[in-house]
């Protein structure tokens, strides 16, 4: 098909940005090259760093490989069988994750935090036969693994892979601090028991990783249910690798000369934004993770970046917001620091400011989906441009449309689409729900708002599903929580549409700092930034905002919970 004035633009912002127009025609195309990759070049670099210990590459391919033998040894498993990792950012999860991959199991990225239904649609909707998970946070998986075909459960603590006298302290000072819940599962085993049995597995019977094709699936990432059900997205290695390869470009950028890169990883590997960044591209360009399993206290993630310090950090809007607001972080030595990638949620022009200015350096703002294996498009980190997400990724191409489906041109405001070797297979389980989601020419819908400037970079405006429509004229949440967060004394803040005999209105809710604001300083605030019918209607003040485990705002959840 002929090129659009879009796609003309996109090329020229590559050629500009020096970024390539298609990926490397020898590049790594499966998990187990990767892992070759990793271990040829870096075995004696750290690779990730947790509760005050790490392990280099070569101890992670051996770990790695010693569970990787217990799990092959296991009769229930056969290569393609579902494997859910429910854990926080520790070293046991890539240890993990490594393990899963090299016996051709596919991962099943969970989050730890799941309540006992949600935990139950996963488990029964992927048909994971094993769950490794942390012994503090299995209760649920207890109440509802009956209802699953969940065949044996490896459990953890969270220092397992620390060496003593360091580990059995630190595990003991957790269980005292978090009382774990007594377990019954009927198959359980301990993480270093497992370990300890593939390695004398492996002794006896060296490991032997079955045949893995490019196109073979490699990873089931559930959709965050923002807008619904989650869903399970499969992703090939293919998918995975090309979009690995793509964020390359954004480090290559980067002067690593007077420090080798260590990226504080405060969001969750289980999260299809950090497993690209903090897993695989970590795994293929050798730097190293600092693990942040808690990144909500504040406080502690501080305390380890002053310990640790890091020259990036890979994390989200109101993350940034949250460290900023803490007095401890203007403190910090930011000499280092050479890399802040953002991405999960737009990125407010007020927050990127105040970054900067006690920085000194600036977000660089990218934007992905699950259905894309993570990431397609970022900041050119040398001089980003701040209210876009940047290029559009090499081999990679999208369409903007209007509602009846036909394409829009430079500047036009509609659909996101896109098509290219990042994109999924499909959804588990639902064979032709991918199907409602493509054009004609095999590009999907990604269900965002966007626009592409004339110099080829990517706005992102809002989701379609969260638009609201006021007297008729169209209203971005993200514009309005923009101006609000500006505001001094609003710490976080989500609009949401109102309902009544006249059609939809705007409401917003407000997580107000230590001196609140009142509701009609708020309004009068947006009113000097925004046109009339962007200015709430109404202002709720609440004292905690509903968020996805990455951290994003669940619109959604303050629809039910505060119903019009």
């Amino acid at each position: 098909m002929p090129k659009s004035d879009i796609d003309h633009a996109i090329a020229a912002a590559r050629d500009r940005l020096n970024i390539g127009q298609t990926l490397p025609k020898e590049g790594l195309e499966t998990f187990a090259a990767l892992f070759h990759h990793a271990r040829t070049h870096f075995a004696d670099r750290p690779a990730y760093r947790c509760l005050g210990h790490h392990l280099s590459f070569a101890e992670l391919d051996r770990h790695s490989d010693h569970l990787a033998a217990y799990l092959q040894s296991l009769d229930f498993l056969q290569p393609g069988d579902r494997i859910a990792l429910q854990l926080p950012n520790l070293l046991q999860w890539p240890v993990a994750a490594m393990a899963i991959l090299k016996v051709g199991l596919i991962l099943v990225n969970t989050n730890p935090l799941y309540t006992a239904p949600e935990l139950a649609h996963q488990l029964k909707d992927s048909g994971a036969k094993l769950v490794i998970t942390l012994t503090s946070l299995a209760g649920p998986l207890q109440q509802i693994i009956a209802q699953t075909a969940v065949q044996q459960v490896i459990l953890t603590a969270p220092a397992d892979l620390h060496p003593p006298p360091k580990r059995p302290l630190i595990n003991a000072l957790f269980t005292l601090k978090t009382r774990p819940p007594r377990l019954h599962f009927p198959n359980a085993i301990r993480y270093r028991q497992a370990l300890t049995q593939g390695a004398k597995q492996g002794a006896k019977h060296p490991l032997k990783p079955p045949p893995t094709t490019p196109d073979a699936t490699a990873l089931l990432q559930y959709t965050g249910g923002t807008t619904g059900r989650s869903k399970g997205v499969i992703l090939t290695h293919r998918a995975l690798m090309a979009c690995m390869q793509q964020t390359a470009w954004v480090y290559a950028k980067v002067d690593w000369t007077a420090s080798h890169p260590r990226m504080a990883v405060p969001l969750p590997l289980y999260h299809i934004y950090a497993f690209s960044v903090a897993f695989t591209h970590a795994l293929y360009c050798g730097h190293e993770s600092l693990l942040i399993p808690n990144p909500r206290d504040i406080k502690v993630f501080i305390r380890q970046l002053r310990q640790q310090p890091c020259t990036g950090l890979i994390g989200l809007n109101t993350l940034f917001n949250a460290l900023m607001q803490h007095p401890d972080f203007p403190r910090l030595d930011f000499s280092r620091t050479k890399l802040t990638i953002s991405g999960g949620m737009a990125l407010s022009k007020s927050i990127a400011e105040r970054w900067q200015a006690i920085t000194g350096t600036q977000i660089c703002e990218g934007y992905g989906l699950t259905e894309c294996a993570g990431i397609m498009s970022v900041n050119d980190p040398q001089s980003p441009t701040l209210g876009t997400v940047g290029c559009i990724f090499p081999a990679t191409a999208v369409k903007i449309k209007d509602p009846d489906g036909h394409e829009l041109g430079i500047d036009d405001p509609g659909e996101l689409y896109f098509t290219g070797p990042t994109k999924m297979t499909g959804f588990w389980q639902q064979p032709n729900a991918l199907d409602d989601l493509l054009d004609k020419d095999g590009y999907m819908r990604t269900g965002d708002i966007a626009t592409v400037g004339k110099d080829g970079l990517l706005r992102i405006i809002d989701r379609t599903k969260d638009m609201i429509i006021v007297s008729g004229f169209n209203v971005y949440p993200n514009e309005v929580e923009d101006v609000a967060l500006a505001h001094p004394a609003v710490q976080e803040c989500a609009a949401i549409a109102g309902q009544d005999e006249n059609g939809e209105y705007l409401r917003l809710f407000v997580v107000p700092g230590p001196t609140p604001p009142s509701e009609a300083e708020l309004r009068a605030h947006c009113r000097q930034h925004l046109t009339g019918y962007k200015v709430p209607r109404t202002v709720t003040f609440i004292e905690e905002m509903p968020k996805t485990p990455v951290g994003k705002p669940l619109r959604r959840t303050l629809r039910e919970t505060y119903p019009a």
